[in-house]
């Protein structure tokens, strides 16, 4: 599946869309084909204050749970709550079922996340494919 190119990725398979100083943050389809069906999503709740590279919440799978790391710093604005009574969205369309929104402390983060073709190589290295 194509990486949308107007998104920066994480090495940790977090996304991010940015319009201004708004990000909406979710799980790559990489991070969600290799979880396998994911049945349970903790997210931290409006107001929390977040920092790049930190822990925010967890995505519970059949298979695992696995933490989910901030691509940057800022303070969640909304919260996809949807995702408490279908976690399986995450599946059915990772690249567009967002986590989290956050207001953006500093916009000069974005610039130590990897495009779209920087993460499908990360990804490639990764895997050997």
């Amino acid at each position: 599946m194509p990486y949308p190119t107007d998104y920066k990725y994480t090495k940790e398979h977090e996304w991010i869309s940015v319009a201004g100083l708004a990000g909406t943050v979710g799980i790559t389809d990489y991070a969600q084909s290799s979880l396998g069906d994911i049945v349970f999503v903790d997210l931290p709740k409006v107001g929390d204050t977040l920092e790049a590279g930190n822990i925010f919440g967890s995505v519970e799978s059949v298979k695992a749970v696995s933490d989910l790391f901030s691509p940057v710093s800022g303070t969640v604005t909304a919260i996809n709550e949807e995702l408490k009574d279908a976690p399986e969205q995450v599946n059915a369309d990772a690249n567009s079922t967002w986590m989290l929104k956050l207001d953006l402390k500093d916009a000069s983060e974005l610039d130590g996340l990897l495009s779209a073709a920087e993460y499908e190589a990360f990804i490639a290295e990764e895997t050997g494919h």
